[in-house]
């Protein structure tokens, strides 16, 4: 048998910007004690922080959304401006609505609470930088719940299956239902004990038959259609 072959994965830089000191210092300490992941920077303002990503070019930058003067949501709309590859995960303590769509909608890859565990913030991290799109469970939940419920889920599953509109098997329908509750790649493979890479293979392959660019899409028409 051939020796597995481990692939070493770059090391993630990271800049912070957060207007809280202990959070920021909090933020550090947890992601850098990760060897696959180094906070390069950090700053307590948009402006700064702005100055900071021009001259680091960091794969992510967790953003706080409530910062003062410029915002979050409009930081990472400049973010965006500057480099688009560079991939925004917005931080909050708020899990309002309009503000998730928002942040969402300025080009934040991920939307994370503030109380999040450190060990999933990093999980998220990887999960991004690889072009995963991420909702705090909590959030998630709330946001797929202002879209109108179907009153018979199990039909219209059927029917839509017969209906050719979702082809999915059983095994990605099983995913879906993980994506809707707002797990990660690395979640998921855990609960169905897989690989990760075998994870994100069911998870394309649901993109690609749903006809949507990313996990939150998927969730919102797999609430929407009655899929799970």
């Amino acid at each position: 048998m051939s020796p597995v072959v481990q692939v070493e994965r770059k090391t993630i830089s990271v800049i912070i910007i957060e207007d809280f000191k202990l959070t920021r210092v909090g933020l550090r300490c947890a992601l850098n004690a990760n060897e696959d992941i180094e906070v390069v920077a950090e700053s307590d303002n948009a402006i700064d922080g702005l100055e900071l990503i021009a001259r680091y070019n960091p794969n992510i930058v967790l953003m706080d959304l409530g910062l003062a003067g410029m915002n979050g949501i409009e930081a990472t709309l400049k973010v965006k401006e500057m480099n688009k590859d560079i991939k925004v995960i917005a931080l909050t303590s708020h899990d309002r609505e309009e503000e998730v769509i928002a942040a969402l909608s300025s080009g934040a890859m991920a939307y994370c609470l503030k109380d999040i565990d450190p060990s999933k913030l990093a999980d998220v991290i990887r999960d991004v930088v690889d072009g995963v799109c991420w909702l705090d469970p909590v959030i998630a939940r709330k946001v797929l719940d202002a879209f109108p419920k179907q009153e018979t889920l199990g039909i219209l599953k059927d029917k839509s299956m017969e209906e050719g509109r979702v082809p999915l098997t059983e095994r990605e329908f099983e995913v879906l239902k993980h994506l809707v509750d707002g797990k990660s790649n690395t979640e998921i493979a855990k609960e169905l004990i897989v690989s990760v890479h075998t994870a994100k293979a069911h998870v394309c392959s649901i993109l690609q038959k749903m006809c949507v660019n990313d996990r939150v899409q998927a969730a919102v028409k797999a609430v929407k259609e009655g899929l799970v």
